[in-house]
């Protein structure tokens, strides 16, 4: 099971390209981190490797060391930048129709500045 291919045309894509500008919090060789447009707490980042990887499970098996361990560190120098680390912060890194991917491109969403709730709502 290989998964769906790399759509080169998402919304991600393109603020890689330079084609959508974003509000850039953070940018490495290997990363980007930005604050998401739809923000769903004071603090609503989301972290992207540069490399074209649809998803963790994607990124886990394809991604270079170097690749994973920038990923990993954006984070935690975005909750620093964000200045969340303290008081606490959630990642989320949807995968999928049933996880509620929207965009086919990695992403990570740090969302923190306030207590953040359940995790997963009760059906």
């Amino acid at each position: 099971m290989s998964g769906p291919a790399y759509d080169n045309n998402n919304i991600f894509a393109k603020v890689l390209r330079g084609e959508i500008p974003c509000n850039k919090v953070y940018e490495d060789e290997h990363t980007l981190a930005f604050e998401d447009i739809h923000p769903q707490a004071p603090v609503h980042t989301l972290v992207i490797p540069k490399g074209k990887y649809v998803s963790m499970r994607d990124f886990a098996a394809k991604g270079s060391d170097a690749e994973l361990a920038a990923f990993v560190r954006a984070i935690g120098k975005v909750a620093a930048i964000k200045e969340v680390e303290d008081q606490g912060f959630r990642i989320i890194a949807n995968t999928g129709v049933d996880g509620g991917q929207e965009v086919p491109h990695l992403h990570v969403h740090l969302f923190g500045g306030r207590r953040i709730g359940r995790m997963i709502a009760q059906n």
